[in-house]
């Protein structure tokens, strides 16, 4: 079957036993990634020791007791050369046993090592065979050798003696007997229980295969330099062009990484002695071998080398470890240096980890001091002193005092204090939760869901699981992007949105076929969505406009007026506050599309829960306490989200839609006075029937009417809804003709079509999840099936019925790239998202438009 006179032509009749030489039938899916990386390397010419590569198909026979041939193998080496074994997994991340280095070491060997060599390093090859082999491959406990303490030829003589006393008989001598030895051990190991269980973690499938390595080895000890280490181009925090890593003399592997030990620098450091100085010709050689790479592999490699007596060989390519702002960095360069295209590079970046670059983060090499971990419902990382109201977060932000806000559940009411706080954290809620929704909005850390921490708000008094209790002032640090709760102030690495970050952006708007916009409440969020180049705002809620103070006294005036005169009266007071408000947003957009949705929540938000909150109201306005109470009694709801809101209030209390309308149309004009013409776009909340869209449609043409009557001045607006409950989506034919735009509010859409509450959901969605009941959190991606029909359905029929009618998302969803490639699918013209979002959604949009030009 395989002829002895051809060295190198008979192990290639077999692939499953295939010298690697540059047309060697090779693949990562077949003999794994190491092997198919070595062979691109001796494509390269570079100094590659001897290999032959198993394929998973041997590897796995093996496992079963069938041996291959042994003798065509070791023709392929030297009868002295020493053999090393490595794993050969299809992804490197998925790991495998370690490597067994120095097989063939023996008696022989040794004496023949010393003298060429010297004694201490012939001994130190076998030393570390024998306890290796020991461990690996005959399974005696590591510490059958700790008694010995002696190194060198005492050591190994020692070593030798704990092994025949362990297994009843002499170490190996033959070469083929270690070997094949070696190679059954690490084939049953990839095949055992646990790393099994431990690759599955990693994201490989139950059945991934393991390909083995086997190669001649340079020993990295003896006369002259020897050593060995690794070598890489960039920092792999940073991405920046910076030579890294360590080697270290006389050493095999990967001994120059380990803990506390002595290493050499690569490049010449003023701390202390490098490669470059020792060996400078060693070091040009690398240096150019890993340019080299990165040309040809197209990549970043991380370069394991030895050097025997000054010259370089290279056992192996790995590609880089890195973080996201790395990759980003790394991407970016490659494509500039025109080694690959700026599609390609828009395609190595990860939307998800993209928030890593737009958030400061906890430094990933920092201590972790973890008190519990919570969902991580917006991302970064900040520190602060803790304070447990909204009025302390203020007067934290008002000493200049870091604060983070810590709630049992954030309400309308803390926004002023979210916007003063750096971060918050909640022991109720989800994804789509008051706190999480807001949070990525102003770009602010944000934990919900913290439950297994006690929060005694009214004590003051925030409780870990394991005892330690924090109090006002002392010092938290919240990741928002692990959800993990912190004591204390680890060290931090600052967002970076520099120049590498725009011109990926760049080349991701220039590749994307659905636009992007924002949700923005406020002109700090419209000038965060503006700096993001949203393409205009998708969603603006009005209600948080009213929680200052000085309108929320008007507002609560408004609710206990008993007429329509009266509430309208009260809302002139408002007038003037809300134009000024849509003014700033159209100026800061200056012409792009800005859709405001009308009032949603229902009114009792506004009212005070507490009693000393409604005594204080009842003074305001000059009523006995007693009419304050009942008129809150009054307002209460048993299900508010399913209540007195929305388009329930336009068509109920319309005085505050009819002011809405004038204020917008007033700013319309207002603001289009020294720039390009303003077209708002004006929608109505929580719509179900047409005749609902009917009167306040009716309303608002009318208050345009009129604020065009009183200016002497036209203008344009589109009217459109916001459809969130599953009747509005089946009914969309008839709603469409009245309408210029469907924008599908998917959090509240979720809800009612799961029955599910968003602010409660947290409590079990992770067991639901775990437990199979629910693929994702469907307020973090967007149920295809069930909510993802309803969209489809609604899309359909309302273009059916008005085929100019503009679709988009504007739940949170339209930021989440899973959800994006739904809503592209159903031909929706735009989603909209958090502004701190909106980078993720645009790299998110081009992925989707590069892989479907691509045939993906």
């Amino acid at each position: 079957m395989l002829r002895r006179n051809q060295k190198g032509a008979a192990v290639q009749n077999n692939p499953h036993t295939t010298l690697i030489t540059p047309d060697a039938p090779v693949a990562a899916n077949t003999h794994g990634g190491r092997a198919k990386c070595l062979q691109r390397l001796v494509r390269l010419e570079m100094p590659v020791p001897r290999t032959v590569a198993l394929s998973f198909d041997a590897v796995h026979r093996i496992a079963e007791g069938e041996i291959p041939d042994l003798t065509a193998i070791l023709e392929q080496f030297d009868s002295a050369a020493l053999l090393c074994v490595r794993p050969s997994s299809e992804d490197p991340d998925w790991g495998g046993p370690g490597a067994v280095l120095n097989i063939g070491m023996n008696d022989a060997r040794y004496v023949d090592l010393s003298d060429t060599m010297g004694a201490e390093a012939a001994a130190a090859l076998y030393l570390r065979f024998v306890q290796s082999y020991a461990v690996h491959v005959a399974r005696l406990d590591a510490d059958v050798f700790d008694d010995i303490e002696a190194d060198g030829s005492e050591g190994l003589r020692q070593s030798l003696r704990a092994y025949e006393d362990e297994t009843d008989e002499a170490f190996p001598q033959d070469r083929g007997e270690q070997l094949i030895a070696v190679l059954r051990s690490m084939a049953r190991a990839w095949d055992g229980t646990s790393a099994r269980l431990l690759r599955q973690a990693k994201g490989a499938p139950a059945d991934a295969g393991l390909g083995l390595v086997i190669q001649e080895m340079i020993p990295g000890v003896g006369q002259g330099e020897c050593g060995s280490g690794v070598l890489q181009l960039v920092d792999i925090t940073t991405g920046m062009p910076q030579i890294t890593g360590r080697y270290l003399s006389q050493s095999q592997g990967r001994d120059a990484l380990g803990a506390g030990v002595s290493a050499l620098f690569l490049e010449k450091d003023p701390r202390g002695l490098s490669l470059e100085e020792v060996a400078p010709k060693a070091f040009a050689d690398l240096k150019a071998q890993a340019a080299l790479m990165r040309e040809k592999l197209r990549e970043e490699m991380q370069v394991e080398f030895v050097i025997e007596n000054g010259h370089v060989h290279i056992l192996d390519g790995v590609r880089v470890q890195r973080s996201a702002r790395a990759a980003m960095r790394i991407a970016v360069r490659l494509a500039e240096d025109e080694i690959i295209p700026p599609q390609e590079a828009v395609m190595r970046v990860d939307p998800h980890a993209l928030n890593e670059l737009l958030h400061r983060q906890v430094h990933p090499e920092a201590r972790r001091d973890v008190l519990t971990t919570g969902i991580g419902a917006s991302p970064g990382a900040s520190t602060g002193r803790i304070v447990f109201t909204a009025a302390e977060a203020q007067a934290s932000a008002a000493r200049g005092e870091a604060c983070i806000l810590v709630r049992r559940e954030t309400s309308p009411e803390d926004v002023r204090g979210m916007h003063a706080a750096v971060a918050v954290l909640t022991e109720k809620g989800g994804m789509t939760s008051h706190a999480a929704v807001i949070g990525r909005g102003l770009g602010l850390p944000c934990i919900v869901g913290a439950s297994e921490m006690r929060f005694q708000t009214k004590k003051k008094i925030l409780s870990a699981p394991d005892g330690r209790v924090f109090k006002t002032g002392d010092i938290l640090t919240i990741d928002g992007s692990s959800g993990q709760v912190l004591a204390g102030q680890p060290a931090m690495l600052e967002a970076t949105l520099d120049d590498c970050f725009q011109t990926l952006m760049g080349w991701a708007d220039a590749e994307r076929d659905i636009e992007i916009r924002a949700n923005a409440d406020t002109p700090a969020d419209a000038q965060t969505a503006r700096n993001f180049q949203a393409q205009g705002i998708g969603l603006c809620r009005t209600e948080h406009m009213f929680f200052d103070p000085g309108r929320l006294i008007v507002m609560r005036e408004m609710i206990f007026a008993q007429t329509s005169s009266g509430r309208a009266a009260v809302l002139e007071r408002l007038l003037p506050m809300q134009r000024e408000d849509f003014a700033q947003l159209f100026r800061i957009m200056e012409g792009q599309p800005v859709c405001i949705r009308l009032f949603d929540p229902p009114l009792h938000e506004f009212l005070p829960t507490t009693r000393s909150g409604q005594r204080e109201l009842a003074e305001a306005l000059d009523l006995p306490v007693s009419d304050v109470e009942r008129r809150v009694d009054a307002m209460s709801e048993y299900n508010p989200m399913l209540g007195m809101r929305g388009v329930r209030l336009g068509v109920t209390v319309p005085e505050i839609y009819d002011m809405q309308a004038r204020a917008i149309f007033e700013a319309t004009l207002e603001a289009s006075k020294n720039g390009a013409p303003v077209v708002p776009e004006v929608m109505i909340p929580l719509v179900s029937a047409k005749r609902e869209v009917e009167l306040v449609k009716s309303r608002i043409d009318s208050v345009a009417a009129a604020v065009a009557a009183e200016q002497g001045q036209e203008f344009e607006y589109r009217l459109g809804v916001m459809v969130e409950t599953p009747r509005a989506c089946l009914r969309a034919e008839e709603i469409a003709p009245h309408t210029a735009f469907l924008s599908f509010g998917t959090n509240d859409l979720t809800q009612m079509t799961y029955g599910l509450s968003r602010d409660d959901a947290g409590r079990f969605m992770s067991a639901y999840v775990r437990q199979g009941v629910f693929t994702e959190d469907p307020f973090h991606v967007l149920d295809p099936d069930g909510v993802g029909e309803l969209l489809k359905l609604g899309a359909e029929r309302g273009r059916a019925a008005q085929p100019d009618v503009t679709l988009s998302v504007c739940g949170e969803h339209g930021g989440n790239p899973e959800s994006i490639a739904i809503c592209r699918d159903l031909g929706f013209d735009y989603v909209s998202c958090s502004p701190f979002r909106v980078p993720v959604a645009r790299l998110a949009a081009a992925q989707l438009a590069i892989s479907s030009r691509l045939g993906g």
